[in-house]
């Protein structure tokens, strides 16, 4: 029944056949998140890094209604030319975009879903989405964490988007029994900078100690996802106060406008790139890549025990 929704490209398939290591990557950074050819350019940019790396890369997206891992260089194309006009899709809006044979970029929450259903383990993102600011009021929280706390997929980012309450996301990854990694560090970055104000719960300097501690996990049956934080390399790492900054400015700006639901994080990261002069898209960019080689390692490791 799978097979007639869910399309694994040869080369995907091949290496899950073999145990060679997988990455999965979103498309929403290719949608949603830059402008034509930029994003074309990042997304085959990303898959590159992973090769070098010596895994596999496995761009997710829904392209007219199939479920589709690892996608050609065709295919990122025309996901990067539609841009907007593709539906940006978190796990509740699959059945609608499959069903009406529509396109769709993939979230984290989506991504991750779609790689459990191929079997792919290891997914390289930007940031996740988590607790938003204020969310004890709107209640918003993303459908990310609610993912990580069920699918069996380690998610490699440089920790949660800035824009959002970082404690309270913190929280609510304890209550779904996520363990959140630091690689190399104990203080969880904060995407656009290397720290913040808060602790992960385990710091790991090694890509095999991070892909032990996934195996022990799913062997002993306990479901959901791993959070493993990167650090954005020291060289793109922005000032935190001018990224405050802006953060606020930008907050305020989207609620001066109105403007709620799936709609905030895109609104609230082009403004953003505004604000910083263009600076912050760039520090995307970078630290996108830098979570592409991690999340190659750590595949390579756990395909190997």
């Amino acid at each position: 029944m799978l097979e007639k929704y869910l399309k694994i490209s040869p080369e995907v398939k091949e290496a899950l056949k073999n145990n060679k290591p997988v990455v999965a990557l979103e498309s929403t950074i290719i949608s949603h998140g830059m402008p034509y050819p930029k994003n074309a350019e990042t997304a085959l940019k990303c898959e590159e890094i992973i090769r070098d790396a010596g895994a596999i890369p496995a761009t997710i997206a829904i392209i007219k209604g199939v479920l589709c891992v690892g996608l050609s260089r065709e295919e990122i194309e025309y996901v990067a030319k539609e841009g907007k006009n593709v539906v940006k899709v978190s796990r509740r809006d699959i059945p609608v975009v499959v069903a009406n044979k529509l396109d769709g970029a993939t979230t984290v929450a989506a991504t991750m879903y779609i790689a459990s259903l191929a079997g792919v383990k290891v997914f390289a993102t930007g940031g996740i989405g988590g607790v938003h600011r204020g969310a004890e009021v709107s209640m918003d929280i993303s459908a990310d964490l609610d993912e990580l706390g069920s699918t069996n997929v380690a998610v490699v980012c440089a920790g949660a988007k800035a824009i959002l309450d970082l404690e309270k996301t913190l929280e609510y990854l304890e209550t779904k029994g996520v363990p959140v990694i630091g690689y190399g560090t104990s203080m969880l970055p904060a995407f656009y900078t290397r720290t913040s104000a808060y602790k992960v719960n385990y710091r790991m300097d090694s890509p095999l100690e991070i892909a032990k501690t996934l195996k022990v996990k799913w062997d002993l049956g306990l479901n959901g996802g791993v959070l493993i934080t990167n650090p954005i390399p020291e060289e793109y790492s922005l000032d935190e106060d001018v990224m405050n900054e802006a953060i606020d400015k930008a907050i305020n700006m989207m609620n001066e406008a109105g403007i709620k639901g799936k709609d905030q994080t895109p609104f609230l990261l082009k403004t953003i790139v505004e604000l910083t002069g263009g600076n912050s898209l760039e520090s995307n960019i970078k630290l996108v890549f830098n979570n592409c080689k991690l999340a190659a390692l750590i595949a390579k490791e756990y395909s190997n025990l």
